[in-house]
C-alpha cells in the first residue's frame, strides 16, 4: 500500500493549522542593535528547561522517595546505572544554569527598560518564573537525602515561621508536619515532578504568547526619538544564531558536568546534629546572609521577622516595577537603574560574605 505524503501533510496541516504558523515565522522579524545579545537568554533558558525534563524522566525512572531507598537510589544510580552519574550531574548543572541564565535574561530587561508598556504582564510572568525555577532547586535539593541536604531543608523550611499568623502553618505545609521526615522527603518529590512543571509550563505559555503578541522591545533611546531598528529575519536567520549558541551552551554544560560532578553523603540521620557550615545553593546565599546579620530581638519583634518582611517588601516591589518606572526615560527611571546596580552588588557582596 502506497502512502500519500502529501495528503498525510493535508491531514496534519488541517487539524493542527501549521502553515499559520510557519507564515508567521517566516515574516516575523527580530530588532538588530547594541542589546541584541540579551534575545538570546530567553531561549536559552528553554533549552536548560528541556535538559532538566529530559533527565528528570531518566533519573525519576530509579529513584525511591522514601527514607530508607532514597540515598541508596541516588547511589545506584550513580554507580551501578551507565553512566549515571552523568546524567544526575548534567541535571543538577543545567537547573544551576537555567536559575543563572532566567536572573540574567530580567536583569537584562530590567537595565534596558523592556518592562515597559505594554510588557508589563511579560515581565511579571518572568519575575514567576525566577520564583518557580529557585523553587524547583529548593525542592530537588532534598531528594538525595544526605545530612547536608536534611540540614539546609530544615533551615529553609524554618524561614516562614518568622511570618506572624500563616508562618506556622506554612512551614508545617511545607515539611508535612513539624520537622522535616519522610513524609516532607515524598511532599518535596511530589512538588518536584508533578506540581512545579505544571505551574511552569502554564507561566511558561503565558510568557511566550505574551512575547509573541507584543514583540521584542527596541531601545528606549530609539522608541523615545522614533528611530528605525534594524531587523532580522526570524527563520532562518534568527533560529540559525540561536542553535549555534545552544551547542556552546550544551558543550560548556557537558564540560562543567564531567569535571564537577556532584558528589553524595551517606544517608541523612535526622537524629545527628547538623553538619558545620551548612549552606544553601548560590542563588539562595545572599538571602541566607541577610537573615544572619538581624539581631535576634527588635524589640517587640524577633530580628528574622523583620529581615523576611524586607525581603518580601523587596519582592513584591521588583514584581510591580513597570507600575513603579511608569516613566523609564526620566529622572525616575536612572533611579530605578541604579537601585537595581546597588541590588545586585549587595546580592554578590553577601553571597561571597557568607561563603567566608
Amino acid at each position: 500500500m502506497k502512502i500519500d505524503m502529501k495528503k498525510v501533510g493535508a491531514w496534519f496541516d488541517d487539524r493542527l493549522a501549521l502553515t499559520p504558523i510557519f507564515k508567521y515565522m517566516t515574516k516575523k522579524e527580530v530588532p538588530q542593535h547594541e542589546h541584541s545579545i540579551w534575545y538570546y537568554t530567553g531561549s536559552s533558558i528553554l533549552l536548560f528547561l528541556a535538559i532538566q525534563i529530559v533527565t528528570g524522566i531518566m533519573l525519576a525512572l530509579y529513584y525511591k522517595p522514601t527514607l530508607e531507598g532514597a540515598n541508596d537510589s541516588v547511589g545506584r544510580i550513580m554507580t551501578d546505572l551507565p553512566l549515571g552519574w552523568l546524567v544526575r550531574s548534567i541535571h543538577s548543572w543545567s537547573a544551576t544554569f537555567m536559575i543563572a541564565f532566567v536572573l540574567t535574561h530580567l536583569l537584562a530587561i530590567w537595565f534596558t527598560k523592556s518592562y515597559r508598556k505594554p510588557r508589563e504582564a511579560t515581565w511579571m510572568t518572568g519575575m514567576m518564573l525566577l520564583v518557580v525555577s529557585m523553587v524547583f532547586g529548593f525542592t530537588g535539593y532534598l531528594l538525595p537525602w544526605d545530612d547536608l541536604s536534611l540540614s539546609a531543608t530544615k533551615v529553609g523550611t524554618n524561614i516562614p515561621n518568622a511570618i506572624p499568623v500563616v508562618g506556622k502553618w506554612v512551614t508545617q505545609f511545607l515539611r508535612g508536619g513539624d520537622d522535616v521526615t519522610g513524609d516532607t522527603l515524598t511532599r518535596f518529590f511530589l512538588f518536584h515532578v508533578c506540581i512545579l512543571p505544571l505551574v511552569i509550563f502554564a507561566i511558561l505559555a503565558v510568557h511566550i504568547l505574551l512575547v509573541q503578541k507584543e514583540g521584542m522591545s527596541v531601545p528606549l533611546e530609539a522608541e523615545v526619538k522614533k528611530k528605525k531598528v534594524p531587523a532580522l529575519p526570524f527563520w532562518p536567520n534568527f533560529i540559525l544564531r540561536e542553535v549555534m549558541i545552544w551547542l556552546v551552551l550544551l558543550g560548556t554544560l557537558l564540560t562543567v558536568a564531567l569535571v564537577f560532578a556532584p558528589t553524595l553523603g551517606p544517608s541523612a540521620d535526622m537524629m545527628a546534629p547538623a553538619p558545620a557550615g551548612v549552606k544553601p545553593e548560590w542563588y539562595f546565599l545572599f538571602l541566607f546572609q541577610t537573615l544572619k546579620i538581624f539581631p535576634g530581638n527588635m524589640g517587640p519583634v524577633t530580628g528574622e521577622f523583620v529581615a523576611v518582611v524586607l525581603i518580601l517588601v523587596a519582592i513584591v516591589a521588583i514584581f510591580f516595577l513597570p507600575f513603579i518606572d511608569t516613566k523609564p526615560e526620566g529622572k525616575k527611571g536612572r533611579i530605578i537603574n541604579y537601585l537595581g546596580v546597588l541590588g545586585l552588588i549587595y546580592a554578590i557582596v553577601f553571597s561571597i560574605w557568607s561563603l567566608l
